[in-house]
Formats: C-alpha cells, sequence, structure tokens
C-alpha cells in the first residue's frame, strides 16, 4: 500500500497510489498514471475522478482547447490543486529563529530570519516563536486553517513526541519551550525535531549527501552536533539524542561541544597570549578586538596568512578528532560541515584532512562543507514538513473531503 492511501482507507490504494503519482508528476493524463503506477486504464481513471471530486485535482484544459490537439480524441490532463495548503518550517536555533512558509511542492512564500536573545525565558522563546509564525503566514495572506503540516527544528535532542528531556543547566527545556503542546492546533501534523537531524535531511535531499546513504551532517556553528545516517535512515534514538555533542566534553583535545564560531576566536587569542603572533600582524590585532569574526580568520588563511593558518591547522586537528569519533562510531562515507561557517571553512578542512587517518582505524570519511549555508536547518524543515504534507496531511484532507460528499 502506498504511504498517501494509508490516509485514504483500504478500499482506497489506487487513489493513493494516483496521488503518489501526482506530487511529481506535474500535469500528467490517465495513459501516464498507468504507465507510472501499473494501475489498469478504468482504475486509473476512476482514481483521477475521486481526487478531482475531492478538489485534490484539478483538471486542465483539454489537448484541443490548449491549442496542441491535432487528431483522435484530445487526452484529459490534470494536475495537482495548487490551493492545498501551506506548510511551514522554523529553525528556532540558540541565537537565531528563520521561519519559511512554502507551498507543499517546491515554492517559498516567505522567509525570515532573525536573532534571538539567548537568554529568553522559555515562555518568551515559546512566545516569540508564535508571534513570528503568525506574522509570516499573514504576509503570505495564509489563514491557519490552511496548514497541512509544521515542522519546527530546534538545538536539543528531541523525542518521538516532540519533547525534550531535562538538562542540567535548562537549555534544553529553554530551546524547545513545549513547541508540540504550543502548536497542537496549528495543523493536523506538527513535528519537532533536533537541528543537525533536519540538516542531515536537508544535506540528503539538497546538499553534499545527495546519492549517500552513509553519512553525518556535522552542525558546527554555536555548537557541534551530528545528524546521523545510516543504510539511508536518519538515526534518532529513544530520545532523540543520537550524535547530540556532549560527547565532545569528553574528548582529549576537543573538550568541549562549542562550535567552529567559537574554536576560532579562542584559538586565535590562544595564540597571541603565547606570543606566537607579532603584535602588529594582522592575526596579532584581531586577537586584541572584543569580537573576533571566524570568517575574518578563514578568509586571511584563505589568502595565505601565516598566524591565519596555524590557526586553522589547530582548529583542523580539533575537528579531525570529532570526524575520528564520528567514524568510530558510524562508519560513514562523509561527513559534511554545516551552517553558515562552512561557506569558508576549507582552510580548517585541509588541515583535518591531513590528520584524520590517524585518528581511526576504519576508512576515513570525506569531510566536505555543505553548500546549503545558513538555511541548512530551515531546508530540512520544510522538507520534512513537505513529506509530511505529502504522506498524511493530504491523503487525510481527501479523506474528509471524500466522506464529507458521500
Amino acid at each position: 500500500m502506498s504511504e498517501a492511501s494509508a490516509g485514504l482507507g483500504t478500499g482506497r490504494a489506487s487513489v493513493g497510489a494516483v496521488l503518489d503519482f501526482a506530487w511529481t508528476a506535474g500535469e500528467f493524463t490517465a495513459t501516464e498514471v498507468m504507465a507510472g503506477t501499473s494501475l489498469t486504464r478504468s482504475t486509473a481513471i476512476d482514481a483521477i475522478d475521486t481526487l478531482v471530486s475531492a478538489a485534490v485535482l484539478r483538471e486542465l484544459a483539454n489537448a484541443r482547447v490548449a491549442g496542441s490537439y491535432r487528431s483522435g480524441r484530445p487526452a484529459r490532463r490534470f494536475v495537482l490543486a495548487a490551493d492545498l495548503g501551506v506548510v511551514i518550517g522554523v529553525d528556532a536555533g540558540d541565537m537565531h529563529l528563520a521561519v519559511t512558509i512554502a507551498d507543499p511542492i517546491d515554492r517559498t512564500l516567505v522567509h525570515h530570519r532573525t536573532d534571538l536573545d539567548p537568554t529568553q525565558s522559555a515562555s518568551a522563546r515559546r512566545a516569540t516563536i508564535l508571534e513570528r509564525m503568525s506574522l509570516a503566514l499573514d504576509e503570505a495572506q495564509v489563514p491557519r486553517e490552511d496548514v497541512l503540516a509544521i515542522c519546527v527544528g530546534v538545538a536539543a535532542p528531541v523525542n518521538r513526541d516532540g519533547i525534550s528531556p531535562p538538562h542540567p543547566d535548562g537549555f534544553w527545556e529553554r530551546t524547545n519551550p513545549r513547541l508540540a503542546e504550543a502548536l497542537q492546533e496549528w495543523a493536523p501534523i506538527v513535528e519537532i525535531k533536533n537541528d543537525a537531524q533536519l540538516a542531515a535531511i536537508a544535506e540528503g535531499s539538497e546538499g553534499a549527501a545527495i546519492g549517500c546513504r552513509d553519512y553525518v551532517a556535522l552542525v558546527s556553528g554555536e555548537r557541534f552536533g551530528g545528524g546521523v545516517v545510516i543504510d539511508g535512515h536518519v538515526l534518532h534514538g529513544a530520545h532523540g539524542g543520537v550524535g547530540e555533542g556532549v560527547v565532545f566534553d569528553h574528548i582529549i583535545g576537543v573538550g568541549s561541544a562549542f562550535g567552529l564560531t567559537y574554536a576560532l576566536p579562542d584559538q586565535v587569542r590562544a595564540a597571541a597570549d603565547a606570543g606566537e603572533f607579532g603584535a602588529d600582524s594582522a592575526m596579532g590585532r584581531l586577537a586584541r578586538s572584543e569580537h573576533i569574526d571566524p570568517r575574518t580568520v578563514l578568509t586571511a588563511a584563505a589568502a595565505g596568512d601565516a598566524d591565519a593558518l596555524l590557526v586553522t591547522a589547530r582548529v583542523g586537528e580539533t575537528l579531525a578528532r570529532i570526524v575520528g569519533v564520528l567514524g568510530s562510531m558510524y562508519d560513514p562515507a562523509r561527513v559534511i560541515v554545516c551552517g553558515a561557517v562552512a561557506e569558508s571553512i576549507e582552510p580548517v578542512l585541509i588541515a583535518a584532512r591531513a590528520v584524520l587517518p590517524e585518528q581511526l582505524h576504519l576508512p576515513a570519511p570525506q569531510i566536505l562543507a555543505s553548500t546549503l549555508g545558513a538555511e541548512v536547518v530551515s531546508i530540512g524543515a520544510v522538507t520534512t514538513a513537505r513529506r509530511a504534507a505529502r504522506e498524511r496531511a493530504v491523503p487525510l484532507l481527501a479523506e474528509r473531503r471524500l466522506s464529507a460528499a458521500v
């Protein structure tokens, strides 16, 4: 039975098969449905007509009206209805919030990204997320009842009910402030996911892991966390904690789950304190700055600055230890460094690749930089929401409309 037919009743497998086909078909005919689903002509036409009556499919003008008809009986043409609803993808990071309103196929309607105050209380953070989602829907001119599915990525482990376990410092409870409960009336399908797992989904669908069945998406900005895919499946765990970065607190030579956004400035200051930079050198002056932008260090290293290369070599050694742990635990073919920092991270990756083989006995995985930038979690959230709409929400919508018509 197809994914879609699960929401259409056990007697409607053919309707589900046609609905599955329609998602990626664009405009199509009954003949094309037959070729794509192995249904007979009469069964395919009956299923198509059922979905047209439920306003899930729309019948287009036939070939004669469209001007392409030449001879014979013109074929009926169909397309998935454009007004089924929308999905919402949210990236609720520790220090940022991105909200995307998209159609269930391929079009983005609204996308906004803003900074968050990391000292916000859980209740204030929840209110901010809901407010931003409401504003985005208003801008897209979409009522809440048209939302098919929502996926929110948070910087915390999340179990299958959307709940994060308690954290010793309350961090997970604050970054996932009971969002599953707060959003349960917003859409038929609401999923709260760990941000690294969504990054892995994004890399597999649009990024550096397309066609790869064994990889880790290493979110590396504010904190390290891994989204792990093995044999084509995203690993989850009892509490959603697979790939959780706290393990790096206990790895000699790493010592912290804080990501590259902090590791690069820390190494600049450490080298300056050790007298390894000239006081008037570019890195020496940068070390005295109140804020050190990691991209400044990476750009200097890419240009050949010896001091910056010293810093990136040391950070690369740390990254190699992290990848070595992931390689030993999960045996991935690729580790993809994700996040905004990835666009300029190549000097660190060059250093990491040079020392990685000595960190593990298995063949070393490729270390690649993500091309999806700061929006990698948002892309994964929208992809997941679209999948939920396709597999669950729209079949339920069709079932509801068909039942109402009986």
